[in-house]
């Protein structure tokens, strides 16, 4: 686990991010770029703080990034298919179990929400953003979205920021544990952002 404040963490990730061995996706694990920054969710302020200012200093750099917050796009499918107004209606009397089983339907990551993403990657840009994982749990789980992501955004690097803990063994086995705490599920095509020294 990255034991670092998101802070202390800029000057690796804006190394790494901006670097052309990582932009040409020869750093990596395996057969998708894709890279985890795992954070404290107490840090979380702090990690927003953080995503701004690197795509602010990558920007300067002439370096794209393409921002997906997940929470704001589950939003605006709800809001397109008109489902938001039957969740503002429901939220406070229908049962967890019941809304939960509601959204994944409607927010269904190999249906919808890989799609959606999808759609958003015909812009121009050099690294994706994945971000707002924390705030679409339980209904959109981490691993579902990187695993329904393999055949769409395998062209560019893909940062999923994390706000718990990325765990790579010697195996080659992963974990994910969303605040720590909740397991998310095994991931093993990522590599920890955190571990790369060398670009």
């Amino acid at each position: 686990m990255n034991k670092n404040s998101p802070r202390e963490n800029f000057k690796h990730l804006l190394n790494i991010l901006s670097s052309d061995r990582f932009l040409k996706m020869e750093i990596r694990r395996n057969d998708v770029p894709f890279f985890i920054a795992d954070y404290k969710i107490e840090k979380q302020d702090e990690m927003l703080d953080v995503i701004e200012k690197l795509k602010n200093n990558l920007s300067d750099k002439k370096i794209k990034v393409l921002d997906i917050n997940l929470y704001d796009l589950s939003n605006d499918i709800l809001k397109k298919n008109g489902d938001w107004d039957w969740y503002m209606e429901n939220e406070t009397s229908s049962y967890k179990d019941v809304l939960k089983e509601e959204f994944q339907a409607i927010l269904d990551v190999q249906n919808i929400i890989a799609p959606a993403i999808a759609g958003k990657l015909k812009t121009d840009y050099d690294i994706l953003f994945i971000t707002g994982v924390g705030e679409v749990y339980p209904y959109i789980r981490s691993h579902n979205v990187l695993n329904n992501l393999q055949k769409f955004a395998k062209d560019k690097p893909l940062v999923l920021f994390f706000p718990g803990e990325y765990t790579m063994y010697e195996d080659t086995s992963s974990n994910l544990k969303l605040f720590s705490v909740l397991p998310d599920d095994k991931y093993y095509r990522a590599t920890n952002i955190y571990e790369i020294d060398e670009v």
